[in-house]
């Protein structure tokens, strides 16, 4: 038998292939990232543009004034989280008092629900403090760095004594207005005057310097840079949106069997003798865009419904002299079936919108009662574990009770205490007959009750504490054990 030939068993070396050029590397890679480019809004004037300016003044004027009025010797909005205490002009709050923060958000919510099924993301476009301080911060890059065409030159351009002086000027009134929100926001848990003083005097705690820096470094980077992007990557009520959306809700739209075939033509031009819609192609809509869309391919996720489109589409109706409304809020349905306004209306006020109007009503009614039917004190009771019972000279049972009283009043109280439940139930003899609480302060007391020995059963027995309010009137009724022994 003849050998296998030996060429069969040999081992062939790879050689490693030169690298390809630079050029066709670059050209195989494929980035997973959109590169980022910068939105350059154009200013624009109109109805949704003016009420958007309205709801600025309005949010604004109550985020900074609020923190500076004063109701009697106080702050008029105070939340003081160090003494538990939460101050709302007469209203004084305990941690207790949790509901009516449930309650709140529970009313946020639905307001949510209502607004976004009546005309969509109302809350984005016109509320969100990030769509407010971006309208801030764009009004002052306006003011120095001019309208979009001259900050994209001036981005464009090479450094100059006249870019750095703008560019500088800018973010020093970006840092002064975020840096003052900041404070504003602290002033609502340190009463804003102090925090004031101790500013100045560079003396204020550690937590008080972090927030304001936090809180306006978190301003100055969201509305100075991120903008838009915070609204269409990070917000997530753009992703869900579209769950509380239907086809009778008022939305930004575009009227693309008017608008199309779209095209440049010049004003004393026939759009029917060119077979062109209403539409003249001049971007105008997307320039003014807070988030750079183009409305005119329909309802996208990034659309916070500001109307600004619909504001600038209508002035260049109006100097072409066609009829406004190429781009409007309407719903799909009025779209597709050509309803009149009021028709549309009539849809918009559907049984949804119906149901969460009355549920946010009821909500709203039974806080406001809740709260006017408050008692102005809150008591808590507990009993005195070192001690469970024991008997007395007089042979009488004694439980021992520590009860404390919050006084939510603006003023001194005195609390008479009484003990219900058992026959000769009765508190010790030498308690006082009335315990001084300060006002919007909390006190402990340690209350003896004591029951004639064979009165009860041994056990624990159900009895009430009546706390009642010397000055006021108001009651309240708290419930507890007494124990008897074998």
């Amino acid at each position: 038998m003849s050998s296998p030939d030996s060429s069969q068993n040999k081992i062939i070396p790879i050689v490693p292939q030169p690298a390809a050029p630079d050029d066709a590397a670059d050209a195989e890679m494929v980035s997973l990232y959109e590169a980022h480019k910068k939105i350059y809004p154009r200013s624009v004037s109109g109805l949704f543009s003016r009420w958007r300016w309205v709801l600025v003044w309005l949010t604004q004027l109550v985020f900074y004034g609020l923190p500076w009025l004063e109701w009697g010797q106080r702050q008029a909005v105070l939340f003081d989280l160090g003494a538990r205490r939460f101050y709302i002009f007469g209203l004084v709050l305990y941690p207790q008092d949790f509901i009516y923060l449930t309650g709140l958000l529970v009313i946020s919510a639905l307001s949510l629900f209502l607004f976004t099924a009546v005309a969509g993301r109302l809350w984005c476009g016109y509320a969100c403090p990030q769509t407010v301080y971006t309208e801030i911060f764009l009004w002052i890059e306006r003011k120095i760095e001019g309208d979009r065409s001259a900050r994209i030159r001036l981005d464009e351009g090479p450094w100059s004594f006249n870019k750095v002086l703008r560019k500088g000027g800018k973010h020093a009134a970006w840092l002064l207005v975020a840096l003052w929100t900041g404070f504003t926001f602290v002033g609502y848990f340190t009463p804003i005057v102090e925090l004031g003083q101790e500013f100045l005097r560079w003396s204020m705690s550690s937590w008080e310097i972090f927030w304001v820096f936090f809180y306006g470094f978190a301003t100055y980077g969201n509305a100075g840079f991120m903008r838009e992007q915070v609204c269409k990557y990070m917000c997530p009520y753009a992703r869900f949106q579209s769950a509380m959306f239907d086809k009778d809700t008022l939305i930004v739209t575009y009227d693309t069997e008017r608008g199309e075939p779209r095209g440049a033509r010049s004003r004393k031009a026939d759009p029917a003798s060119l077979s062109l819609g209403a539409c003249v192609d001049c971007s105008l809509c997307v320039q003014v865009c807070p988030t750079g869309i183009d409305i005119r391919k329909g309802l996208q996720y990034e659309c916070i419904g500001c109307g600004a489109c619909a504001d600038v589409c209508d002035t260049v109706m109006d100097k072409m002299g066609y009829a406004r409304g190429l781009v409007k809020y309407s719903t799909q349905n009025a779209m597709r079936n050509h309803w009149t306004r009021k028709e549309t209306w009539a849809h918009v006020f559907r049984p949804r919108v119906l149901i969460y109007t009355s549920i946010l009503g009821a909500i709203c009614v039974a806080m406001l009662v809740s709260l006017a039917l408050r008692t102005p004190f809150k008591v808590d009771v507990v009993r005195d574990r070192g001690v469970m019972a024991r008997i007395v000279a007089g042979g009488m049972i004694e439980n021992i009770y520590r009860l404390q009283i919050m006084n939510a009043a603006e003023s001194d109280q005195h609390y008479k205490i009484t003990a219900t439940g058992l026959p000769g139930l009765r508190l010790a003899a030498d308690q006082e007959p009335a315990y001084l609480v300060e006002e919007t302060q909390a006190r402990w007391v340690a209350i003896r009750v004591q029951l004639p020995y064979d009165a009860a059963p041994a056990g624990s027995h159900t009895i009430h504490f009546e706390i009642v309010s010397e000055e006021t009137g108001a009651q309240v009724r708290e419930k507890s054990v007494f124990l008897v022994p074998r």
